[in-house]
This record gives C-alpha cells, sequence and structure tokens, in this order.
C-alpha cells in the first residue's frame, strides 16, 4: 500500500511527492524517460507490507527495461497469478507489484480483470509506446489526474496536484451534485481543473501522438446470472466464499489488526481472521465520553472477549470537534457529508500505534441490502399504482415526520429508477439546492445513468438489485471508502476490506434477492451464516452504525457553529445563501434533524478555506 506521483511534459521534484509522505514512509524513487519527445516523470512512495526487502522498490522496471509500473494497493490473489508465469519470468522477490508487473507483460492489459484486490497504478509500455492507468472494481484505491493541452499529472491525492498546478476555480455544478447526494462521483471533483478515474475503469494515453489524447473506458464484464440451487447449498457457498474472502487478505509480511465495532460485520470478519492469523490479532474501537448512544466501546469489548482478540479502545470528547473536523478535511480533500470521518480519525490514530495493516467490516451493506432505503424499493415494487397516485397528492410538507422517512414515502411515487433513487439519496432536494446557491442540478442524473447503463441495470429483476448495484460502485467508493483511505494512509496504515472482496461481491450478486433481504430486514444470508460461528447476543445487538454525536452537539453548539458559517468576507458567503442557512440551522435546533446538512456544510466551508477560492473564482 504506497502513494504515486506521475506525469507527462510536466515537472516534479521530491518535495512535491512528498506531499503524500504519509502514504510510503518506508522507502522513495523516482524515475525519468522519454518517448517520441513525450516527459514521463514517475514517483513513489512506498509503505513496506509485502516483501519488505528492496526488490519491492517502486517505480520497478521489468529486466528487459521495457516496461515500469508505480503501483497502489495490494492484489491478494497474486501468489496464484504468479504460478502461471514463474517458469517464463525470473523474479527478484515476492511483491505483488512484481508478479502484477510480469503478468501484465505476458498477457495483456486484459488482464487486470483477473486482479482479485484494491489497486490504482499506472503501467508504462515503453515498447508499444502507451501509458495506461487503472482503478479497482470497487474504488477503493483513489486516482486523480489533471490533463491540460499537452501536460498530464495524476497521483493518489490531490495535494501534489495541487501544489504542482495551482488550481483555484470550483466547478458550481459540482457542487449542485455534492449538495445533492452528499459526494462528488467519479469522474468529478469540486476543482474545474482535478478529475478521478471512474472504479472498474482504465485511461490508455499513446505517446506516438505529439498530442495527449485519453479516453477513460470501461474493464467491466460482469453477466448476472442468479444461483439456481437451494438455500442451503447457497448459505454454504456463501460462507465458503467469505472464508476464503478473509483468509486470502490476511497476506502480509508485517501485523495485522482489525477496525471492530459492536455490530456483526467486524464481528464476523474479527472471527474468520482470528481462525486464521498466525500472529496476535489486535482489534481497536473508538467510543464517545458522556451518555452517548453512538459509542459502541461496551459490545466492542465483549465482542472480543468472546473471541479472544486483544482489544484496544479509546473514548473521545467533543471539546475540539471543529479542529478536528478542519483537519479531517484537509486530509479527506473532497467535502462530504458523512459524520463518521471523526471518528475514523481518532480510530486511525489508536491503530497506528501498534499496526500497519487493518482489516475493516465496511461494504457490506450495499450489496447485501443492509441499509433502510432498500426496503423503500421493495415498497416501490409492492405498491398499487392507485395507492402511489393518492401518495403524490398528500402535502407531506405538513406532516411532521421523519425526513428519512419522508423521502422514502415521496420516492413512491417517482417511477424512473434513477430519479427515484436519487430522490432517496439526496440530502438537499433540488428546490433546496437552488435556495442554497441559486442554480440547478444538472449533473447528477447523468452521473448515475451511466453507470446504472454499464452495469446492465434494466435486465436485473427488481429495481433493489439496481441500486444495491449502483451504490455499491458509487456510494461506496467516493464516500466510505474515500475517507476510509484518506484517513487510514494519513496515518500511514493499510485499509482491507474483505466483504468486498471480488470473487464474493460476484458471489452475493448472484444471490436472489428474498435471500439477502425482505421488507423487516437485510443482510438475511449474512446474519444466517454468522449463526454458524458467532453467539446469538452479537447477532442481535441493535444497529447503531459507524456515527459521530454530532446531532446532539450541533444542536448544543448551534450559535458556535452560525459564527463559522457566517464569517464575514468569506467564499462561502458569496457563493451560499446565508439566510437559507441560517433557517437549516434553527431547524436542527428545534428539534428537525438537519445534522447531515449542517456537517456538509461545515465541509465545503473548511474546504472553500483550506484551498483559498477566492470568490471570482466561486462562480
Amino acid at each position: 500500500m504506497c502513494g504515486f506521483l506521475g506525469s507527462i511534459n510536466i515537472s516534479f521534484n521530491e518535495g512535491d511527492l512528498n506531499e503524500i509522505h504519509h502514504r510510503g514512509p518506508d522507502g522513495f524513487g523516482i524515475n525519468d524517460y522519454e518517448i517520441n519527445n513525450h516527459k514521463i516523470k514517475f514517483g513513489h512512495k512506498r509503505l513496506s507490507i509485502i516483501d519488505l526487502t528492496s526488490a519491492g522498490h517502486q517505480p520497478m522496471i521489468s529486466k528487459c527495461e521495457k516496461f515500469s509500473i508505480i503501483f497502489n494497493g495490494e492484489i491478494y490473489n497474486h501468489l496464484e497469478l504468479r504460478t502461471e508465469i514463474e517458469t517464463k519470468y525470473s523474479f527478484n522477490g515476492h511483491s505483488d507489484t512484481e508478479t502484477i508487473l510480469y503478468y501484465l507483460i505476458e498477457f495483456g492489459i486484459e488482464a487486470v480483470s483477473k486482479f482479485n484486490g484494491i489497486f490504482s497504478f499506472v503501467f508504462l509500455d515503453i515498447q508499444k509506446q502507451k501509458l495506461f492507468a487503472f482503478r479497482d472494481p470497487f474504488g477503493v484505491k483513489p486516482f486523480y489526474y489533471h490533463i491540460n493541452n499537452n501536460t498530464f499529472v495524476f497521483s493518489s491525492e490531490i495535494r501534489p496536484i495541487k501544489k504542482i498546478i495551482n488550481p483555484n476555480k470550483i466547478d458550481i455544478n459540482n457542487l449542485a451534485t455534492l449538495l445533492r447526494v452528499r459526494y462528488n462521483p467519479s469522474p468529478e471533483t469540486l476543482f474545474k481543473e482535478i478529475k478521478k478515474i471512474r472504479p472498474c475503469h482504465y485511461f490508455e494515453i499513446d505517446l506516438t501522438n505529439s498530442n495527449l489524447e485519453f479516453e477513460e473506458k470501461p474493464y467491466f464484464n460482469k453477466k448476472y446470472t442468479l444461483l439456481n440451487k437451494s438455500y442451503d447449498n447457497i448459505l454454504k457457498g456463501y460462507g465458503e466464499k467469505i472464508e476464503n474472502a478473509i483468509r486470502r487478505q490476511l497476506i502480509s509480511d508485517v501485523e495485522i489488526g482489525i477496525f471492530l465495532s459492536g455490530g456483526i460485520d467486524s464481528a464476523i470478519v474479527a472471527s474468520i481472521a482470528k481462525k486464521h492469523y498466525k500472529g496476535n490479532l489486535k482489534a481497536f474501537t473508538i467510543g464517545f465520553e458522556g451518555n452517548n448512544s453512538e459509542d459502541e466501546i461496551n459490545d466492542a469489548s465483549e465482542t472480543a472477549k468472546l473471541l479472544g482478540i486483544e482489544h484496544h479502545y479509546q473514548k473521545i470528547s467533543f471539546t475540539d470537534f471543529i479542529s478536528t473536523l478542519r483537519e479531517c478535511s484537509k486530509i479527506v480533500e473532497e467535502p462530504i457529508a458523512t459524520t463518521s470521518i471523526i471518528p475514523m480519525y481518532y480510530l486511525s490514530k489508536l491503530a497506528s500505534k501498534h499496526v500497519k495493516v487493518v482489516l475493516t467490516g465496511q461494504g457490506a451493506d450495499e450489496p447485501l441490502g443492509g441499509y433502510n432505503r432498500y426496503k423503500s424499493e421493495l415498497y416501490y415494487e409492492k405498491t398499487p399504482f392507485f395507492l402511489k397516485k393518492i401518495i403524490s397528492i398528500i402535502p407531506l410538507r405538513l406532516i411532521r415526520i421523519n425526513e428519512n422517512l419522508k423521502k422514502g414515502i415521496k420516492s413512491l411515487t417517482i417511477s424512473d429508477d434513477i430519479s427515484r433513487f436519487i430522490k432517496t439519496y439526496e440530502i438537499f432536494n433540488e428546490s433546496e439546492i437552488e435556495k442554497l446557491i441559486n442554480i440547478k442540478d444538472q449533473k447528477t442524473y447523468s452521473l448515475i445513468s451511466y453507470m446504472y447503463k454499464l452495469l446492465n441495470c434494466s435486465i436485473k429483476e427488481k429495481s433493489v438489485e439496481r441500486m444495491m448495484a449502483i451504490d455499491t460502485r458509487m456510494n461506496l467508493s467516493d464516500d466510505l471508502l474515500l475517507y476510509t483511505d484518506k484517513i487510514t494512509m494519513n496515518f500511514s496504515i493499510e485499509c482491507r476490506v474483505p466483504l468486498l472482496d471480488i470473487e464474493l461481491v460476484d458471489y452475493i450478486e448472484s444471490i436472489p434477492t428474498n435471500y439477502k433481504l425482505n421488507l423487516k430486514q437485510g443482510k438475511l444470508i449474512h446474519k444466517d451464516y454468522a449463526k454458524t460461528i458467532l453467539p446469538e447476543k452479537i447477532i442481535f445487538r441493535t444497529k447503531k452504525g459507524f456515527l459521530s454525536p454530532t446531532k446532539k452537539w450541533f444542536k448544543d453548539k448551534n450559535d458556535e457553529i452560525k459564527s463559522i458559517l457566517f464569517t464575514p468576507n468569506s467564499t462561502f458567503s458569496t457563493i451560499f445563501n446565508l439566510n437559507y442557512v441560517e433557517e437549516i440551522l434553527n431547524l436542527h435546533k428545534k428539534g428537525i434533524n438537519k445534522e447531515k446538512q449542517i456537517f456538509l456544510l461545515l465541509s465545503i466551508h473548511l474546504w472553500l478555506e483550506e484551498n483559498n477560492i477566492s470568490s471570482k473564482n466561486a462562480k
């Protein structure tokens, strides 16, 4: 797990590369190449996880000197892949980087579809004068880039690109998308000048041309086929897939730990990891001081004790919340509405004192139907047309009910899948966005539509399966996985997500819907499997989620939040209608939960401040 910085026809130095030193404090390298008058530069920062020797050094060049690679991530099946080519090539070490370098040389770039792992990398074919860049199927590892005329720069994070090109303009349409769905879906960022590769995509640059041109292309080739077996056989297969996934992700030459919540997902990962890990598995949990329902330390401690795992935990207070949020905003580099970045910051900081690799239980809810919004889709399918018509004329704004429930009810009246999904996701609706920044949301629909078509969602029988497929490759990659990667790597930790193992998710998406969720609950087969390896007291605990007590804090500290958002002459005050922002804060103070909305507005304010975006470049 590492970080890279590279370019074509634009120079950078070691100081620029050190902007991502935290991603790879164990070593670095910079190589230069020239192809058809194009000057290519590869820089790499190494976090040594597999093969701690110099044999894993990057940038890595093939022995024939015709190929080079810079790689960030882990390929969990690389030893299996190596057996296919080990008689043809002589290897210096046992790193996965060396395996995939020669595997791509042998089988071509199409071979990336065989990589089971988390990755972003750049592969240079000096002989054919082509450069290829890839991002993994679920977007666990980030890949940012800037291309302008005949120059190209790319990196694992925004900050070195920002230092090199000094971007100063935001895309106001992307801001509208961010306000709508709480994150910027790839390939967009708030910067006009910086993009990111979509999950399961790559691009190719032909260096034989004097001008740089590239097209982002998918390497997605999945075909949906439902398993036609008995439930018992499918459950057995699920158990085998999940155990294999966790076992293969224990590959490491350094110590491994686990982020342990009080829930079922991390408990499953911990139980199987404990069974197969040869070392002393350590677990880490963060809680909150005071009487907070979000605190999971007691539940996690009980799980650790039952499984026989060494447990480390820490309680944090919210006395210095704003400075922590400011630091998180700087680390994550993109504003989001997800309050769990705060506990993730402290959790990563705690774990970094003990290990360099952690497993997490993230990623189960999307493919297995764990969120309430999936129940809304089931209700949509079962609600008669005449009842949808009746609901459509009910003035929900006059009814005092939970905002999420209100969105769910409203979505029942929308026949178009993508529009209905957006209604379920949205943080701010269309009219609220216009009140906030005086423009309409113009991009969200097309961004989701692109993935909808790519995944052949129209052939899926049930709309809930379409939503789950989209979420697994969009909401995850540019929200939850985005902040997890940035924050863990800030503390030089590699975070692995075994429940998003590629073989496992392929299997999950072939399981009939009714084995995954119904109107009462989700993750059905997941919980049935858990019963075979975990005590029932763990399985049937109330789900808390990985949350912060920001709902209460924003209510208690309402005036303090106002003093930040209403900073005189700030860029935020130029873009946003402060009267409407104040209305949102007042609604929260009155007991109408606007926690995510306020958190997102704070994140945007801090991002504008951090990046010195002037008001003239914000429109």
